[in-house]
């Protein structure tokens, strides 16, 4: 066997290694983050272009729900807003987050969409601004609740989607648009978060 021969062997062994472990699949998803959101460090700009005082979410059980006037699920609107009346001396708030990501079903001005979830619902809760949840533009806070363990990394896949955080800032829950602000999956997480 002359040297020539070898060469074949030599490349195959020296390229084996790192051929061995096969090429990781690319992933939309958002890897895991911090165990808690710090509302104080958090930017949360209200639907009238203010600034949402962390006071206003701090030490309490938070609600965040992507919100549209446009949608199939408008009307858990008012199961929210009887929630939110119901449970808010207790500590809970809701914090609708209105969306033009799906369907379009959220195409207003924040005047209008303020008007429309007064008018038609008489909420109460506090709004944020339009933001998207999906998406390379997604927002710091979508961002936060999707990255937690209990978001998973997968992008919200309607309007109506429910985060709820705890009172220390960790995110405890992730419910479909499906699960209603009446449900007891829903009031039972709560009830959890709240310490109740």
């Amino acid at each position: 066997m002359n040297c020539l021969s070898l060469v074949p062997v030599i490349l195959a062994l020296a390229v084996a290694p790192a051929c061995a472990k096969p090429p990781q699949a690319e992933t939309t998803q958002e890897a895991p983050m911090a165990a808690s959101l710090d509302f104080k460090a958090m930017k949360l700009t209200a639907l009238d272009g203010s600034p949402m005082a962390a006071s206003q979410l701090d030490g309490k059980a938070v609600l965040f729900v992507n919100v549209a006037s446009r949608c199939g699920y408008t009307k858990q609107y008012e199961g929210l807003q009887a929630l939110f009346e119901a449970k808010k001396d207790s500590g809970l708030v809701i914090v609708g987050v209105p969306s033009n990501q799906f369907g379009g079903q959220e195409p207003g001005s924040p005047k209008e969409i303020a008007s429309f979830c007064k008018m038609n619902f008489g909420v109460t809760f506090p709004l944020l601004e339009k933001q998207d949840v999906n998406g390379s533009k997604r927002s710091d806070l979508y961002r936060k609740l999707i990255g937690s363990a209990q978001g998973g990394g997968s992008d919200v896949s309607w309007n109506f989607e429910k985060f709820l955080v705890d009172r220390n800032g960790s995110v405890v829950g992730r419910f479909k648009s499906g699960v209603t602000p009446e449900s007891s999956e829903l009031d039972a997480a709560i009830n959890e978060a709240l310490g109740a």
